[in-house]
């Protein structure tokens, strides 16, 4: 199992306004591919965001979707462990759009 140590801190993580961990994950239920995967967000700023799956995940930026990392089920337990708060699904979403970091869906005409 892929096993990182966490090294999260207030100044780590640029776009923190408060000393709470917003980045948030929801249950590796979604299948892709022959595996589950989970997805990861912030409800402060994608700059947070691309700092926590970069240095806790290995998660490169050029695979983030707008607004939120598609996390493989083995990396859940990893992102948790570094500080990622586990969520419903409903919540996450939920919380993304109060942030105003939600990605509309494009709709093709």
């Amino acid at each position: 199992m892929p096993q990182r140590i966490s090294s999260v801190t207030p100044e780590r993580y640029p776009g923190r306004q408060t000393d709470r961990m917003a980045v948030l994950i929801d249950s590796p239920v979604w299948p892709w591919r022959g595996r589950k995967w989970s997805h990861l967000v912030s409800d402060v700023s994608h700059d947070e965001l691309h700092a926590f799956a970069t240095a806790e995940l290995g998660i490169p930026r050029r695979v983030f979707q707008g607004d939120h990392y598609d996390v493989p089920e083995e990396l859940y337990d990893v992102a948790v462990a570094a500080g990622a708060e586990p969520v419903g699904a409903r919540e996450l979403l939920s919380r993304l759009r109060a942030a105003g970091l939600r990605k509309p869906k494009s709709h093709a005409s």
